[in-house]
């Protein structure tokens, strides 16, 4: 070992001698006889690490650099790391890293700047510590978001990158550590970068600058790219990528042109040298304010930054910007440059080659890709499936290839899988597995896709978190895809379970339900009505299915092996979902009538004798004299001193009366709110409270009689039915502008918030011409809404508006709806869906309304009115459409069930073509006079339609 320089600190390892600068190298005979493998030099000490990792140190130990407190002149072991075999170690000007065989740090020296990584700012630390303190912001949680999956077209290439947040250095694997002045660095072996220290330039590469970090933090930007080396300047930093193309970010101070970006600027997110581009750089080193990168392959070397000493090798002392040449003896290397991963992964992508030339040489091929899965990194597997999937996707595998590939999956690779993944490289396999054709060939779904669920549902609470993450940030199509292939894996098996093979596997299912769990926790990815199966009502009696479920919870009999889709009730779409609300309404019946009964006579049907003048109260008088059970009946409807028979029409007639007459604002009972066109409880309403129990049996019972009514409200009702919190989006749904408000609240960035704002604790109301001015908390008046407590502010006015405003008036509403659609049915929903059930939705088909229309006297389907008439209806603009429904049926929506239902009949009627169309609303019965041509028909239509809006009953 030769040394040369400064030693007036004892830092060239010479031991006591005179000089205070060695001018040319000096032979260094403290280690004859030992193989030194790499030194680190601070700016007054240096570090040796030994082949048989152990580690000596020596020159100025004012700040503890040394680790020891032995002579400083001569190279002593840090005895604090005898334990330790350490594989790598780095100098910065005044604190040391070391590396062990397990991945793990160790710092020791100056801290001031948080550069130890101790999670502390102490001046120095004089024994050198492990550094395993959490980096993330939230030491709570492991939380890990996928930001973006690109399919690169230009080479095929699978591109992920992911924002990580892990809970400390612990967790990962460490294969490189890099000492700036005042900051240092870190490299997983999946290729990812920590930094902590001195971020005064933005030398962290964190996207800040300023606040010195003292815990490690991944540098959020770079995920997603492994890679493959780090170094560290004074005050800048530098990392270069694993792949082939050698590519070369760099950040921090720039005012020397370190960073090679032909600008003096500095740089807080890592930024690609563009100068290098075509460049396959495969080392780099940095100088305090000067940086060199080497290119083998080209027997090229370049340098950047400070030049005035002569530095930067180009015969000159002027700085440079940007890469400049140096001339020098540089050798070639045919040789692969970088780590060994990056040397794995050069071998692994030429098996891609023989899969191209396959092609053209079907006689030639020995590609033993099971066991090339069995002998590489588990680490690298994710890498190597993201790169098999992409030449799948792309062609580049034969027919015959698959089966083997197939079969290597199933024997090799998913046995391998672990319930807790060494690291984030192995757990990526968990998005990049079912992005494989393989996955969706049904003959695989047994040996490769449930095993693989199997391995999936037996990750640890916080593997699954992450994955969970990753799930939650996928754009919809690519969401619904793995949502698809679930779903796919689940009718197969309920195939094979109808035709005799064995039961159903529940951990497709449960592997569903994680992905619904992640879509409601990211704010619906997806609409919930993506994950219905519909062949359900084919493959199970949904009937049966119901009962065990009530069944096994009354009485749980442990695992008998059956499986009840009840449990997963996301998969029911609405026709399966009727059919368990009325087989639930007969089991509750059955209960009720098999206990003792007095002799009266037990009428099947729960009927309705009211006056048209006087319907509210006759309908409150009938009620209240029904026992609960009655609620569960089909209702029928008789109105005093008419003959009709309730077929349905006079059904349908009797919620259209009771709830415009309940809904007149006349009684207050109800805040109507014009932007957002939807109704809330009037707090201040002088109406009996009983008539909000009374709305809440008729919202019961137009569900057990599928009968849409037209009850505004917005969806936060139903989540407080199914005992769900309301959130901001439910404000912003029933009043928008003040929704709009509380989010500008929310998001505002500026120091200014009190002033802007000028908010406190308190809500003002208008009633009845009054203005009053409410508190929020107690003593709100006297609390300001600030950058600290804004949440908690939107918090209380969403729970005033849903929950303590109206609290007496929603429990007796609540208390109605429940005596008719209470029980353990109502867990099976969806808010959205229990709306839709109500107030029907908005999944028009208008083909299926003309499909399903009947005709009477001479009209049939082919007849030329009817003709005519369909016509012009398929012309109609959407919002025509709906106010034809409008017109029609009295609701713009249709039926849970679909447009199938609404039962549309068309009529002729006499007196000529001057006559309008008449609706029979009730009974969605079209009286259509006899045009003859296609622009009388329309002027004639979109006049009744225009002009007879609301309640038309003929």
């Amino acid at each position: 070992m030769l040394c040369w320089g400064n030693a007036s600190y004892g830092q060239l390892g010479l031991g006591g001698i005179d000089e205070e600068i060695v001018l040319e190298p000096r032979k260094c005979e403290y280690f004859h006889g030992k193989q030194v493998c790499d030194v680190g030099c601070g700016r007054r000490h240096t570090a040796f690490l030994l082949e048989d990792g152990t580690v000596y140190t020596c020159g100025c130990n004012d700040l503890g650099q040394l680790g020891h407190e032995k002579s400083r002149k001569k190279p002593e072991q840090v005895v604090a790391l005898d334990a330790q075999i350490i594989v790598a170690m780095s100098c910065g000007e005044s604190h040391t890293l070391a590396l062990n065989d397990k991945g793990q740090i160790f710092s020791w020296g100056l801290g001031s700047d948080g550069q130890l990584g101790l999670n502390n700012f102490e001046e120095c630390v004089r024994v050198p510590r492990f550094i395993c303190q959490s980096y993330s912001d939230d030491e709570t949680r492991l939380q890990t978001t996928l930001t973006f999956i690109r399919k690169q077209t230009n080479n095929d290439r699978l591109s992920v990158s992911v924002n990580r947040n892990i809970k400390s250095l612990s967790d990962v694997q460490i294969t490189q550590v890099a000492c700036g002045y005042w900051h240092s660095h870190a490299l997983s072996r999946g290729g990812q970068v920590f930094s902590w220290g001195q971020n005064r330039y933005g030398q962290l590469g964190l996207g800040k600058k300023g606040q010195s970090i003292s815990t490690p933090q991944i540098i959020k930007s770079l995920q997603g790219i492994p890679f493959a080396q780090i170094s560290a300047g004074g005050a800048h930093s530098f990392a270069l990528t694993l792949s082939g193309e050698g590519g070369v970010f760099t950040f921090g101070a720039g005012g020397y042109g370190q960073l090679g970006h032909n600008s003096t600027n500095h740089e807080i997110n890592p930024r690609k040298v563009f100068e290098l581009m075509g460049s396959v750089v495969t080392q780099i080193a940095c100088g305090r304010q000067h940086t060199l990168a080497f290119t083998p392959s080209s027997g090229k070397m370049d340098s950047f930054g400070l030049g005035g000493n002569g530095q930067l090798g180009t015969r000159s002392s002027c700085n440079r910007k940007s890469p400049a040449p140096v001339k020098g003896p540089w050798v070639a290397s045919n040789t692969p440059g970088g780590t060994d991963e990056a040397q794995q992964i050069n071998l692994h992508q030429g098996i891609f080659q023989d899969c191209r030339t396959e092609r053209n040489n079907k006689g030639h091929r020995n590609l033993s890709i099971h066991l090339f899965l069995a002998s590489i990194p588990l680490y690298l597997l994710g890498l190597i499936i993201t790169l098999i999937t992409a030449s799948m996707i792309a062609g580049l595998f034969t027919a015959s290839c698959l089966p083997q590939i197939a079969a290597s999956l199933e024997k090799n690779l998913i046995p391998r899988l672990s319930s807790s993944p060494p690291d984030i490289e192995a757990l990526r396999l968990y998005l990049t597995l079912p992005e494989c054709p393989l996955f969706k060939d049904r003959n695989n779904y047994v040996t490769i896709v449930i095993p693989f669920a199997k391995s999936l549902l037996s990750l640890k609470e916080a593997a699954l978190r992450v994955l969970g993450n990753w799930w939650s940030t996928f754009e919809p199509p690519v969401f619904q895809l793995l949502v698809e292939l679930y779903k796919d894996v689940v009718v197969y098996l309920l195939q094979m379970h109808k035709v005799g093979i064995p039961s159903v596997d529940n951990l497709s299912l449960t592997s569903i339900i994680l992905a619904l769990q992640v879509n409601e926790r990211a704010g619906h990815i997806i609409q919930y009505d993506k994950f219905y199966i519909h062949e359900l009502d084919d493959l199970i009696d949904i009937r049966n299915d119901y009962v065990t479920w009530i069944q096994r919870q009354m009485y749980p009999m442990g695992h008998d092996g059956v499986v009840t889709l009840c449990r997963y009730p996301f998969v029911f779409d609405a026709q399966a979902k009727t059919t368990l609300l009325q087989t639930d309404a007969v089991i509750q019946m059955q209960v009720i009538q098999s206990k003792p009964q007095t002799l009266e006579s037990v009428n099947p049907c729960l009927i309705l004798i009211v006056r048209r003048e006087n319907i509210v109260g006759d309908t409150m008088e009938v009620l209240r004299k029904s026992k609960n059970v009655d609620y569960k009946k089909p209702l029928k409807v008789i109105f005093v001193g008419e003959e009709a028979v309730d077929a349905g029409g006079v059904r349908k007639e009797f919620f259209l009366l009771i709830m415009k007459e309940l809904l007149d604002p006349k009684y207050g009972m109800f805040r109507y709110y014009e932007e957002s066109m939807l109704i809330w409880f009037s707090n201040k309403t002088f109406e009996d409270i009983d008539l909000f129990n009374l709305i809440g049996v008729i919202c019961g019972l137009a569900i057990y009689n599928l009968t849409i009514v037209e009850l505004n409200f917005p969806v936060a009702l139903y989540k407080k039915l199914l005992k769900k919190k309301p959130t901001l989006d439910d404000l912003k749904e029933l009043m928008p502008d003040v929704g709009r408000s509380l989010q500008q609240l929310l998001d505002y960035t500026e120091d200014d918030l009190e002033e802007t704002f000028c908010l406190n604790f308190t809500i003002t109301e208008e009633n009845y011409g009054a203005t009053e001015v409410l508190e929020l908390v107690p003593n709100g008046e006297d609390i300001n809404v600030n950058k600290s407590n804004r949440q908690d502010f939107v918090n209380a006015y969403v729970d005033y508006v849903f929950n303590t405003s109206v609290a007496p008036l929603f429990e007796c509403f609540y208390a109605g709806f429940h005596k008719v659609c209470g029980g353990k049915v109502l867990e099976l929903f969806q808010p959205n869906e229990l709306q839709a059930m109500v107030i029907g939705n908005t999944n028009y088909d208008w083909t299926e309304l003309e499909k399903s229309t009947e005709y009477k006297g001479e009209y049939w389907a082919d007849h030329p009115t009817i003709r005519l008439f369909w016509e012009v209806f398929h012309s109609l603009p959407l919002e025509k459409k709906k106010q034809f429904l409008l017109f029609l049926t009295g609701s713009d929506r249709i039926p849970i069930l679909g447009m199938k239902c609404l039962k549309l009949v068309i009529q002729p009627t006499g007196g000529g073509e001057h006559y309008l169309p008449v609706a029979h609303t009730c009974f969605n019965l079209l009286d259509l006079p006899k045009y003859t041509t296609l622009e009388t028909l329309r002027e004639k239509l979109l006049q009744a339609i225009d002009h007879n809006q609301g309640f038309n009953l003929a």
